[in-house]
Protein backbone atom coordinates (compact mmCIF):
# COMPACT_ATOMS: atom_id res chain seq x y z
CA UNK A 1 0.00 0.00 0.00
CA UNK A 2 2.67 2.43 0.77
CA UNK A 3 4.40 1.61 -2.08
CA UNK A 4 1.47 2.21 -4.46
CA UNK A 5 1.68 5.69 -2.77
CA UNK A 6 5.37 6.69 -3.43
CA UNK A 7 4.26 5.59 -7.26
CA UNK A 8 1.45 8.05 -7.45
CA UNK A 9 3.22 10.66 -5.69
CA UNK A 10 5.78 10.67 -8.18
CA UNK A 11 3.51 10.19 -11.35
CA UNK A 12 1.49 13.32 -10.52
CA UNK A 13 3.33 15.85 -11.46
CA UNK A 14 3.23 13.89 -15.18
CA UNK A 15 -0.49 13.58 -15.14
CA UNK A 16 -0.88 17.68 -14.44
CA UNK A 17 1.91 18.25 -17.44
CA UNK A 18 -0.90 15.91 -19.41
CA UNK A 19 -3.87 17.30 -18.41
CA UNK A 20 -3.12 20.95 -19.50
CA UNK A 21 -1.72 22.22 -16.35
CA UNK A 22 0.70 24.87 -16.90
CA UNK A 23 2.41 27.20 -14.14
CA UNK A 24 1.02 31.03 -14.75
CA UNK A 25 4.24 33.43 -13.53
CA UNK A 26 6.40 31.07 -14.99
CA UNK A 27 8.78 32.04 -18.27
CA UNK A 28 8.40 29.38 -20.71
CA UNK A 29 11.94 29.03 -22.40
CA UNK A 30 11.05 26.29 -25.22
CA UNK A 31 8.24 25.27 -27.19
CA UNK A 32 8.21 21.82 -26.15
CA UNK A 33 8.72 19.67 -23.12
CA UNK A 34 9.74 21.49 -19.89
CA UNK A 35 10.06 24.52 -19.30
CA UNK A 36 10.87 25.63 -16.24
CA UNK A 37 14.65 27.36 -16.13
CA UNK A 38 14.13 29.04 -12.86
CA UNK A 39 13.21 31.70 -14.49
CA UNK A 40 10.53 33.94 -13.29
CA UNK A 41 8.27 36.24 -16.36
CA UNK A 42 7.08 38.98 -14.28
CA UNK A 43 5.00 40.56 -17.91
CA UNK A 44 1.92 39.33 -16.06
CA UNK A 45 2.62 41.06 -13.22
CA UNK A 46 3.57 44.02 -14.92
CA UNK A 47 0.32 44.05 -16.91
CA UNK A 48 -1.95 43.94 -13.58
CA UNK A 49 0.41 46.76 -12.53
CA UNK A 50 -1.23 48.92 -15.14
CA UNK A 51 -5.10 48.29 -14.29
CA UNK A 52 -6.74 51.34 -12.18
CA UNK A 53 -9.62 50.20 -10.49
CA UNK A 54 -12.61 52.34 -10.27
CA UNK A 55 -14.14 53.48 -6.85
CA UNK A 56 -16.86 50.88 -6.01
CA UNK A 57 -19.96 51.64 -4.20
CA UNK A 58 -20.65 50.84 -0.09
CA UNK A 59 -18.44 49.68 2.31
CA UNK A 60 -17.68 46.09 0.98
CA UNK A 61 -17.24 47.78 -2.32
CA UNK A 62 -14.07 49.88 -0.76
CA UNK A 63 -12.70 47.03 1.20
CA UNK A 64 -12.68 45.02 -2.17
CA UNK A 65 -11.35 47.83 -4.02
CA UNK A 66 -8.51 48.05 -1.58
CA UNK A 67 -7.81 44.54 -1.91
CA UNK A 68 -7.50 44.40 -5.37
CA UNK A 69 -5.29 47.09 -5.35
CA UNK A 70 -3.07 45.68 -2.55
CA UNK A 71 -3.15 42.76 -5.92
CA UNK A 72 -2.52 44.81 -8.63
CA UNK A 73 -0.46 47.93 -8.13
CA UNK A 74 0.95 47.15 -4.66
CA UNK A 75 3.96 49.77 -5.13
CA UNK A 76 1.16 52.75 -5.70
CA UNK A 77 -1.31 53.37 -9.14
CA UNK A 78 -0.26 53.63 -12.33
CA UNK A 79 0.70 57.26 -13.58
CA UNK A 80 -0.30 55.96 -17.02
CA UNK A 81 -3.12 52.88 -16.80
CA UNK A 82 -3.77 50.90 -19.61
CA UNK A 83 -6.76 49.05 -18.24
CA UNK A 84 -9.53 50.12 -16.52
CA UNK A 85 -11.23 47.47 -14.34
CA UNK A 86 -14.98 48.51 -13.13
CA UNK A 87 -16.69 46.42 -10.30
CA UNK A 88 -20.60 46.85 -10.58
CA UNK A 89 -23.96 45.09 -9.33
CA UNK A 90 -22.75 44.49 -5.67
CA UNK A 91 -25.69 41.84 -4.42
CA UNK A 92 -25.90 40.26 -0.80
CA UNK A 93 -28.49 37.66 -0.39
CA UNK A 94 -28.82 36.83 3.02
CA UNK A 95 -30.59 33.51 4.59
CA UNK A 96 -31.47 32.26 7.70
CA UNK A 97 -30.18 29.05 8.92
CA UNK A 98 -30.13 26.93 11.97
CA UNK A 99 -33.88 27.90 13.25
CA UNK A 100 -34.62 27.64 17.00
CA UNK A 101 -37.99 26.34 18.22
CA UNK A 102 -39.20 29.85 18.13
CA UNK A 103 -38.30 30.20 14.38
CA UNK A 104 -35.34 32.47 15.43
CA UNK A 105 -32.12 32.06 13.65
CA UNK A 106 -28.89 30.63 14.81
CA UNK A 107 -26.50 31.12 12.12
CA UNK A 108 -26.75 33.27 8.68
CA UNK A 109 -25.17 32.10 4.91
CA UNK A 110 -24.62 35.80 3.06
CA UNK A 111 -24.16 34.79 -0.48
CA UNK A 112 -22.30 38.10 -2.24
CA UNK A 113 -22.55 38.45 -6.30
CA UNK A 114 -20.56 40.90 -8.50
CA UNK A 115 -19.94 42.00 -11.62
CA UNK A 116 -16.26 43.22 -13.44
CA UNK A 117 -15.27 44.34 -16.38
CA UNK A 118 -12.06 45.19 -17.55
CA UNK A 119 -11.52 47.75 -19.99
CA UNK A 120 -8.54 48.94 -22.27
CA UNK A 121 -8.13 52.62 -21.05
CA UNK A 122 -7.56 54.13 -24.49
CA UNK A 123 -9.80 53.07 -26.43
CA UNK A 124 -12.49 51.98 -23.87
CA UNK A 125 -12.93 48.74 -25.17
CA UNK A 126 -14.40 45.50 -23.04
CA UNK A 127 -11.92 43.09 -22.82
CA UNK A 128 -12.75 40.90 -20.04
CA UNK A 129 -16.35 40.57 -18.47
CA UNK A 130 -17.17 38.30 -15.55
CA UNK A 131 -19.25 37.58 -12.06
CA UNK A 132 -17.54 36.06 -9.12
CA UNK A 133 -19.55 34.79 -5.93
CA UNK A 134 -18.90 33.40 -2.54
CA UNK A 135 -20.69 32.22 0.54
CA UNK A 136 -19.94 32.99 3.63
CA UNK A 137 -21.81 32.19 6.99
CA UNK A 138 -21.38 33.14 10.88
CA UNK A 139 -23.18 32.66 14.01
CA UNK A 140 -26.19 34.66 15.61
CA UNK A 141 -25.50 34.98 19.05
CA UNK A 142 -26.78 36.22 22.41
CA UNK A 143 -24.35 39.45 22.72
CA UNK A 144 -25.13 42.03 19.78
CA UNK A 145 -21.89 42.98 19.42
CA UNK A 146 -20.34 39.13 18.77
CA UNK A 147 -23.20 39.30 16.04
CA UNK A 148 -22.11 42.23 14.48
CA UNK A 149 -18.09 41.75 14.81
CA UNK A 150 -18.99 38.51 13.50
CA UNK A 151 -20.64 39.93 10.42
CA UNK A 152 -17.94 42.57 9.54
CA UNK A 153 -15.49 40.05 9.34
CA UNK A 154 -17.26 38.10 7.09
CA UNK A 155 -17.73 41.05 4.68
CA UNK A 156 -13.59 41.62 5.15
CA UNK A 157 -13.17 37.58 3.96
CA UNK A 158 -15.73 38.28 1.15
CA UNK A 159 -13.89 41.20 0.18
CA UNK A 160 -10.54 38.89 0.24
CA UNK A 161 -11.94 36.08 -1.47
CA UNK A 162 -13.28 37.92 -4.18
CA UNK A 163 -10.49 39.84 -4.77
CA UNK A 164 -8.44 37.05 -5.14
CA UNK A 165 -10.97 35.21 -7.76
CA UNK A 166 -10.70 38.69 -9.60
CA UNK A 167 -7.01 38.73 -9.54
CA UNK A 168 -6.52 34.67 -10.75
CA UNK A 169 -8.70 35.22 -13.70
CA UNK A 170 -7.34 38.52 -15.27
CA UNK A 171 -4.12 36.94 -14.46
CA UNK A 172 -5.07 34.09 -16.42
CA UNK A 173 -6.45 36.65 -19.27
CA UNK A 174 -3.26 38.12 -19.03
CA UNK A 175 -1.48 34.83 -19.45
CA UNK A 176 -3.62 33.59 -22.43
CA UNK A 177 -3.00 36.71 -24.27
CA UNK A 178 0.82 36.44 -23.77
CA UNK A 179 1.00 32.88 -24.97
CA UNK A 180 -2.22 33.53 -27.26
CA UNK A 181 -3.98 30.37 -25.80
CA UNK A 182 -7.42 29.58 -25.90
CA UNK A 183 -10.31 32.70 -26.11
CA UNK A 184 -9.28 35.12 -23.53
CA UNK A 185 -12.75 36.63 -23.39
CA UNK A 186 -13.98 33.36 -20.97
CA UNK A 187 -12.64 34.44 -17.73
Amino acid sequence: MLFSKKIAYCLLPFALASCGFEPLYVERSQDEGWYYNGKFDTSITDEMALIEVAPISDRLGQMLRNELLDSFTPKGQPQVPAYRLRVDDIQKEVVLQALRDDITATRERVKYTINYTLYDAQSNKELVHGDSLVYLSYDILSNPYSTTFAQKKAEKNAARILANDISLRLGAYFHSTKTKRGNPNEF
